[in-house]
């Protein structure tokens, strides 16, 4: 029995009352939860993630959407919300036709994970968690190491008017590793992450390999020189790239900023914007994806969609009501952070599809360059076009070949002039989506994933 069975007559019962009052309504509840255990060589954390449980109603007006939200699941909590909703019903009579088209999804989806961080249990977990930092710790000149294994749950059920009817339960798992080296007084650090929908085999790599290799990684750093600046050549590594088609193509395509004239993306919808081998998708469909999900908020199936095909910018992501104005179709795009929270247009998984050039060829292209590797942050201007990506570490490129080690440093520029000078995309036999977390502006943050291959443009670069 999962944490919403219980309450499944009530919250149908509720529905009914207002679906019978107005042209549509719809309810989204959820359940959820998790665990992150923290280590580093003094201490050991174990930390909850909130518990959420609760349901948010929302009813068409005939004249605008209304909604209210309750965690009190029994019969007097849920009445009340339906009360509520009927006062705004009364008040707000028109007749309006519901925006967009209604979802009829019905349906029951669960991951199932293989090796579950929540069967493992908290001991299990932090005895998994004290190899792994063993594994970094015994690399000569790593002087301390942390490490962050977490799992979330959430159960969500949305069922509206229209006949659909979806219960869905993801399992996330996220694995970060931080080893840091001294010299000198002066620490320094690489990084490792990795996760995606499932238990651990979702985070593919946390081995005593890699975590030797991410030693090794921060020492170096003690070593590199300062970033270059200026206009040059630069290689993206995959997780740059990916950072590049969130920052790119993400908020600038959520259909809701066409809406309200806030994408200087919207004007040139159907028009080229990159060379014809660059393609950029949202992908809530990925088996693993950390940003998955089987089907949105308003009940429309996780789904491929094209932002950019073979060069040109052919579409947004929609939810009902942005689809209604701009004559399109929901595209899986709906997204709560929680039951508390609005409904809007979001990400998935965003990245740069795979493309036809080897990653030799790529650098033979550069004469002089960098490549940008292990992407931390970006930020975007969806009104202006402008970005900018940060990274931890870097290789000075020179003739074709990879040389100097650099450190962190960010790139910025245009968004259009950087896809209209991509001169290379790389080919990979597998893609890899790193984990994040997105807001729409300052809150409401959900899970997203990023992703892509090695990318040549040019840009503007210098030390972070």
């Amino acid at each position: 029995m999962t944490q919403l069975d219980g309450h499944d007559a009530e919250l149908t019962r509720g529905l009914e009352r207002l679906a019978s009052r107005a042209p549509f309504a719809e309810m989204m509840a959820e359940s959820g939860g998790g665990t992150s255990i923290r280590l580093d060589t003094k201490t050991t954390s174990v930390l909850p993630e909130p518990q959420l449980r609760g349901v948010v109603y929302r009813v068409w007006t005939g004249q605008r959407w209304a909604e209210a939200a309750t965690s009190d699941l029994s019969a007097g909590g849920i009445g009340d919300v339906v009360e509520r909703l009927s006062g705004e019903l009364q008040r707000g009579h028109g007749t309006a036709p519901v925006p967009g088209p209604s979802a009829t999804t019905r349906g029951h989806w669960a991951t199932r994970p293989k090796r579950s961080l929540h069967d493992l249990g908290i001991e299990g977990t932090i005895a998994f968690a004290k190899d792994v930092l063993g594994w970094m710790r015994a690399v000569d000149g790593i002087v301390e190491a942390q490490i962050r294994l977490a799992w979330e749950e959430d159960e969500r059920r949305y069922v509206n008017s229209a006949g659909a009817d979806c219960r869905q339960t993801m399992v996330r798992t996220h694995a970060v590793a931080v080893p840091i080296a001294m010299e000198n007084g002066r620490p320094e650090f690489d990084f490792w992450s990795r996760g995606g929908v499932g238990g651990l085999e979702a985070v593919p790599g946390l081995n005593e390999a890699a975590m030797r290799e991410a030693a090794e990684g921060s020492k170096a750093l003690l070593k590199a020189k300062a970033a270059p600046t200026g206009a040059m050549d630069v290689v993206l590594d995959p997780t740059v790239a990916g950072l590049l088609a969130h920052e790119s193509f993400g908020h600038g395509t959520e259909a809701d900023q066409f809406v309200r004239d806030r994408s200087y993306l919207k004007p040139i919808l159907g028009q080229e914007v990159a060379p014809s081998f660059v393609s950029i998708v949202d992908d809530g469909a990925l088996p693993t994806g950390w940003g998955s999900v089987y089907v949105d908020d308003e009940g429309h199936p996780g789904q491929k969609t094209f932002l950019v095909r073979d060069g040109r910018f052919v579409g947004a992501l929609h939810d009902r009501v942005t689809a209604a104005e701009l004559g399109a179709k929901p595209t899986g795009s709906t997204r709560r952070s929680d039951f508390l929270s609005r409904a809007f247009v979001r990400m998935t998984n965003t990245y740069v599809v795979p493309g036809p050039h080897k990653f030799e060829e790529i650098l033979a292209e550069v004469k002089h360059g960098v490549l940008l590797e292990h992407g931390t942050s970006g930020i975007e201007d969806p009104a202006g076009g402008q970005m900018q990506l940060k990274v931890k570490r870097g290789r000075l490129i020179e003739n074709g070949r990879l040389t100097e080690l650099v450190g962190s440093m960010a790139l910025s520029g245009k968004v259009l002039e950087f896809l209209r000078s991509i001169r290379a995309v790389g080919r990979s036999p597998e893609l890899e989506i790193e984990p994040g977390f997105c807001g729409k502006g300052h809150t409401d943050y959900l899970p997203v994933g990023t992703g892509g291959v090695p990318v040549l443009s040019r840009a503007i670069v210098g030390p972070a």
